[in-house]
């Protein structure tokens, strides 16, 4: 099953969740700041993306700049301020078995449908 972490408020977001739609495949949506992902999903996402918990993140989000700009984090306390602030996570991720892209451009998201 493919699955799209969406923001319903971001365009990219919306434009990778057309390209879904378009191509015809089964999806879930996952709202992810409704529905904020456990450690675990958030540790998964990353080993199918390939990529370190800040590669994860928005740093041109009002939240990182207030809070963590200039410091120094460990990967775990990155994911700690993912799970705490979801609003950080990029945008659109989408998984389909064990390979996933974050829709960044969204055209991205048609190399692992």
């Amino acid at each position: 099953m493919i699955t799209i972490y969406h923001n319903p408020r971001c365009k990219k977001s919306r434009e990778g969740l057309a390209i879904l739609e378009a191509s015809g495949n089964e999806f879930e949506i996952v709202k992810y700041l409704e529905e904020v992902p456990s450690k675990e999903e958030i540790s998964s996402i990353l080993n199918k993306l390939n990529i370190s918990p800040m590669d994860l993140v928005r740093t041109q989000e009002k939240i990182w700049k207030e809070n963590f700009k200039g410091k120094s984090l460990s990967d775990a306390e990155v994911i700690d301020a993912i799970l705490e602030y979801p609003k950080l996570i990029e945008r659109p991720i989408v998984i389909n078995g064990d390979k996933a892209v974050i829709g960044r451009p969204p055209e991205d998201i048609k190399r692992i449908l």
